[in-house]
């Protein structure tokens, strides 16, 4: 959303569930419904994204539904390092997942951002102080 925001465009979320689109980015031309992905599997030089939809917050049902590009207008995704891709859903063969990294879909890159948080960084990121470092609670 803060990459389309920097290039002009108003970015609106859906209230709800939307399961084709994360939000609508709003330029002055017309409304482009975008799906995000991140990812953090780096293999053979490539980083694989999942681009289907298993469910999500353990209401997977067994079905998968692959990418189809007449459900979003583009498929914008973050890396762990940083790097991130802004893809016309047309210029994608639908599926199942996707290698970003490559010449193929290397004009879509743009400018990197933040790396992603990775489960270490999360844990010293907080910013609760506990008044117990044992974890207990005072009583009385």
């Amino acid at each position: 959303m803060e990459w389309f925001a920097s290039k002009g465009a108003l970015v609106c979320v859906p209230v709800g569930h939307s399961p084709d689109f994360d939000f609508v980015a709003a330029t002055d031309e017309c409304l482009l419904r975008v799906q995000v992905k991140t990812c953090t599997f780096f293999r053979k030089e490539r980083w694989t994204v999942c681009i289907c939809t298993r469910g999500g917050n353990q209401s997977w049902n067994g079905i998968v539904k692959r990418f189809d590009s007449a459900r979003c207008d583009y498929l914008f995704v973050v890396v762990a390092d940083g790097r991130r891709w802004c893809i016309p859903s047309g210029a994608l063969d639908g599926g199942t997942s996707v290698a970003l990294g490559g010449p193929k879909y290397a004009d879509f890159e743009v400018e990197p951002g933040r790396p992603l948080r990775g489960p270490a960084d999360e844990e010293s990121a907080s910013t609760i102080d506990s008044l117990d470092p044992s974890g207990g609670c005072p009583s009385g």
